[in-house]
């Protein structure tokens, strides 16, 4: 596996972040994390907004304070995107966990996303997160794996409304 490593969202990775969105949206799979949903046009808008849901300003009702890294190859190009949150309501606690991360599709099978999740554990240790929820759709036997290779410990799964069973994984 390349080299990787995780950057915070700036101006300098715009043309690589904009392909990172253009594949995922053409690929019309749900985007993971939930940021990557947000439209990046306006990038520098975008830009705001994570850095205020960083530090906790303008956020939504019931939202917590969450932190954006993007992963980079040594090509520069941006082939993952993971979201910390600082803390733990009571949504999260049952099926949106601390940390959520996905990979571009043409990216995936190399490994990423253990080595993203590993990145993101230690900047979650430098928010004094020092035991980590991590959770995923139980179909999704990938992240699953990745959890697992993470040293993630299995807990209760949470079943949602519409039936989703969500597996829920503790890392300290």
């Amino acid at each position: 596996m390349q080299t990787v490593q995780l950057v915070e969202p700036a101006r300098e990775w715009r043309k690589a972040y904009l392909s990172f969105f253009e594949e995922w949206k053409k690929s019309q799979e749900p985007m993971v994390p939930w940021v990557i949903s947000i439209e990046p046009y306006d990038f520098e808008g975008m830009l705001t907004f994570l850095s205020n849901q960083k530090h906790g300003i303008d956020l939504s009702a019931g939202w917590v304070k969450s932190s954006t890294y993007w992963l980079v190859n040594a090509s520069e190009q941006v082939v993952g995107a993971v979201n910390i949150r600082h803390e733990l309501n009571e949504h999260l606690f049952n099926a949106g966990g601390h940390i959520g991360y996905g990979i571009r599709p043409s990216a995936r099978g190399n490994r990423y996303a253990v080595r993203m999740l590993a990145l993101a554990l230690e900047k979650a240790k430098e928010l004094g997160i020092t035991k980590a929820l991590v959770v995923c759709d139980s179909e999704n036997i990938a992240s699953r794996k990745t959890i697992i290779r993470n040293g993630g410990m299995p807990d209760t799964d949470y079943i949602e409304e519409d039936g989703n069973r969500v597996n829920r994984f503790w890392i300290e």
